[in-house]
């Protein structure tokens, strides 16, 4: 696993092309959201510009080898080269299967070591999509009060932590953990140029802000690094810090879009305060 190091936000690209789009269109999608010209990717990848326009505009069909390198040069997602070979005519290469699947218990059981060894502190793992797919002890506890409709699967993790009838109303700094929240989906977005994030993100920069702050959708660069959340519970004030980890070098779809986020207390009334909400639930 890796460390997930934060970047600039890049503005949003255009709508990806649908599945049933040549493969030039999708080419011409991902060049033009990594700011590429036809150029400076053909140096890059090592073909003539004469080629990749060709490729580009459908006069020339792309081996399988140069869809990959192609896919390699513009950092493209797995899933996403997935399409790639598809609209090209070739047969997917990388698998998506879920993280319950015999073919991944190895990873599965990775996932529930570093949930469980987290505990008392609460530590989540979710897709792509922020929906959670495990979670340890010392979460349960947090989601005290939240609606029951927030609760049925699939929980969005992030609509669950800002949505008025979730967390939102009992995080202190609910301004500031907001744009720390959208500036991650603006980074995501622009890796994946994923619609369904970018939905997520307009649906949670609608609501309201329980403390009446001003929204900010650029965190400083030292928040950036390390955002405190603060969220009220019965045990008082938790001041909380968080980590992302990622898999590194996939092979696998369902892998690479896969996150643990792991809270750790940001003092030792906080530290206290987990062991009390995690014991009650291991009782």
């Amino acid at each position: 696993m890796r460390r997930m190091t934060a970047s600039p936000a890049l503005a949003p690209p255009p709508a990806p092309p649908g599945a049933q789009a040549p493969f030039g269109a999708h080419l011409r999608h991902w060049r033009s959201h990594r700011r590429l010209s036809q150029q400076e990717l053909a140096l890059q990848a090592d073909v003539s510009t004469r080629h990749l326009s060709y490729v580009e505009n459908g006069r020339s069909q792309p081996s399988r080898e140069m869809v990959l390198r192609l896919a390699e040069r513009l950092d493209v997602p797995l899933r996403e080269r997935n399409a790639l070979l598809v609209a090209a005519g070739f047969a997917p290469l990388y698998r998506a299967r879920a993280l319950d699947h015999p073919d991944l218990a190895v990873a599965r059981q990775a996932v529930d070591q570093v949930l469980r060894a987290h505990e008392p502190h609460p530590a989540l793992a979710v897709d792509r999509h922020w929906h959670l797919v495990a979670a340890n002890a010392a979460v349960a506890p947090l989601l005290a009060g939240v609606a029951p409709h927030l609760l049925e699967p699939p929980i969005n993790v992030l609509r669950l932590s800002l949505h008025p009838e979730g967390l939102g109303p009992r995080v202190a700094n609910a301004a500031q953990w907001r744009g720390h929240l959208l500036h991650r989906l603006q980074q995501q977005f622009a890796v994946t140029a994923d619609a369904q994030l970018q939905a997520l993100h307009d649906e949670i920069a609608a609501y309201p802000l329980a403390d009446g702050g001003q929204d900010r959708s650029e965190p400083a660069a030292a928040a950036a690094i390390a955002m405190p959340l603060q969220l009220r519970t019965d045990e008082g004030l938790l001041n909380l810090i968080s980590t992302v980890t990622l898999f590194g070098t996939p092979v696998d779809v369902t892998l690479q879009e896969l996150a643990i986020e792991s809270f750790f207390p940001a003092d030792e009334a906080t530290r206290q305060a987990l062991r009390r909400l995690c014991g009650r639930v291991q009782q």
